[in-house]
């Protein structure tokens, strides 16, 4: 950072580290004696969709590379667009496998990464769940941290569950400290 930034109070952005994503399933451990929240077994990646060949070479090679998996049996990988003309991968494991779940999310980001997409990524999610309540946990790419989102019916909010997640998970996640970039993923795939 240089006289200037410092200056005119710019920072560096945090850089994205991949492996933090390593640490989700002991957060699942802690999210289940807490509150009682288990694994969906489903979680998605969000990107800026790119046009062009050599984007849609790195989508076909995630797609391979996930489908490869016999484990995987008849839980396809799924891409979509939502609203706003985002991209969403969508991969789905069994409910007791959140450490494959995981490793697939980090393959997706590492793939597009080193494709040289990984300014188009904007965020990963887990996806949980306690009785008819959801919560994901969202992987912000470029701030390096996460951050809990507990969709209500008429695109609400339950702020208390995510206040009480962001206290349980003090120990096991780096959570976004700034609740303005808590956004809400409305129709998220696998939430």
């Amino acid at each position: 950072m240089g006289f200037w930034d410092t200056l005119l109070g710019r920072s560096t952005p945090a850089r994205p580290d991949l492996d933090q994503l390593f640490a989700l399933p002991s957060a699942a451990i802690t999210l289940q004696a807490g509150l009682g929240l288990t694994p969906t077994g489903a979680g998605s990646v969000c990107f800026a969709a790119i046009e062009g060949g050599a984007f849609a070479q790195v989508q076909q090679e995630v797609r391979a590379l996930l489908e490869a998996d016999t484990e995987r049996g008849d839980a396809p990988v799924e891409f979509s667009r939502d609203s706003y003309g985002y991209a969403w991968l969508l991969s789905r494991r069994p409910p007791d496998d959140l450490p494959a779940l995981v490793s697939d999310l980090h393959a997706v980001n590492t793939a597009l990464q080193d494709g040289g997409f990984g300014p188009h990524l904007l965020c990963s999610l887990v996806t949980f769940q306690a009785g008819r309540q959801s919560l994901a946990l969202v992987y912000l790419y470029k701030r390096g941290s996460f951050y809990p989102f507990a969709p209500l019916p008429g695109n609400k909010r339950d702020n208390p569950l995510e206040f009480q997640v962001r206290a349980a998970l003090r120990d096991d996640l780096r959570v976004e400290q700034d609740l303005g970039r808590w956004f809400p993923l409305w129709g998220a795939p696998g939430l």
